[in-house]
């Protein structure tokens, strides 16, 4: 039976396994740094801010989720990290090294299917290794070790209009993978598949996140998925992008869907939402101007 929302334990009581999964998280190097960063566009309107002096670090092997109302600016956070905008102002650290451009020790996977159609399954997961000097035969038993990983050895010599969404995208993380990066970044990676679809690919990727040496930084619009997938959520004001809050996940790992009716889940859940949805605004938009365009024998309601 589903727990009363209103009897559930704030988010922030942990058990005394999370808190020491915690404990040992905040001991970790810390791999990715951002300070102060900025993001302004041009516009025919005016100059906009994307991202107003964003400041928060991950550590290494952490799973953070970013979430956010709609025009938060996470994609353009996420496209700063990969190193394919430049801030306005702030910086952004790998190691200790600022972000000037994209790089290896950065993959990135976006919501769209970005593989090369011209490839293979196998052809595309060597591009990477190629590009960075490997050879043809070093590139290729590369490939098939990360090929392997995502659970796609049969259909390493398929096309990617031979498969579907789910497995384009398990393709896209080996490929981001394959030049072993320090971060992964995942913008919205599963926005595009169905409910069955985007289940399996979140227990795929947190299958894939414990076997390899990797830090995820992933984007996401979807609250229970921020909460399945992360160790904590970074949540963004919008208009322009601040840091609301860093959110720990209470939740223990591993991870399983049974754990989505569980109070701990439903209560950072609920957090979040009063978040990034603030009961004024969420009766404002129940609020709209009622212009009828039929008439009809009856109301509903």
């Amino acid at each position: 039976m589903t727990p009363d929302l209103l009897k559930l334990p704030h988010y922030r009581e942990q058990s005394p396994e999370v808190a020491a999964r915690f404990e040992r998280l905040r001991k970790r190097p810390i791999v990715m740094e951002v300070r102060a960063l900025t993001k302004r566009f041009s516009t025919p309107r005016g100059e906009v801010t994307a991202l107003d002096a964003v400041s928060f670090s991950v550590h290494r092997r952490e799973f953070m989720c970013v979430i956010g109302a709609s025009g938060c600016g996470k994609s353009t956070l996420a496209r700063l990290l990969a190193g394919l905008e430049t801030p306005t102002s702030g910086e952004a650290l790998l190691d200790g090294r600022p972000v000037r451009g994209p790089g290896p020790d950065r993959g990135m996977v976006f919501q769209g299917y970005t593989l090369f159609p011209w490839l293979t399954v196998k052809g595309n997961v060597m591009f990477g290794p190629r590009m960075s000097g490997r050879s043809g035969p070093a590139a290729e038993q590369d490939a098939r070790q990360w090929i392997d990983l995502v659970g796609l050895s049969r259909f390493e010599n398929a096309y990617p209009h031979q498969l579907s969404g789910g497995m384009k995208q398990r393709v896209a993380i080996a490929r981001a993978l394959a030049n072993r990066p320090r971060v992964l970044l995942m913008d919205e990676p599963f926005g595009a598949l169905d409910a069955q679809t985007r289940s399996q690919m979140q227990h795929y990727l947190l299958q894939i996140w414990k076997n390899v040496d990797v830090t995820i930084v992933f984007i996401t619009h979807d609250l229970d998925e921020a909460v399945y997938l992360a160790d904590r959520i970074l949540v963004l004001d919008p208009h322009p992008g601040r840091v609301r809050e860093v959110v720990e996940v209470p939740v223990p790992r591993p991870r399983s869907p049974d754990q989505f009716l569980t109070p701990p889940f439903l209560s950072v859940r609920r957090h979040l939402d009063t978040l990034i949805h603030p009961p004024s605004e969420k009766q404002a938009q129940r609020d709209l101007p009622i212009v009828r365009l039929t008439e009809v024998g009856d109301d509903v309601e």
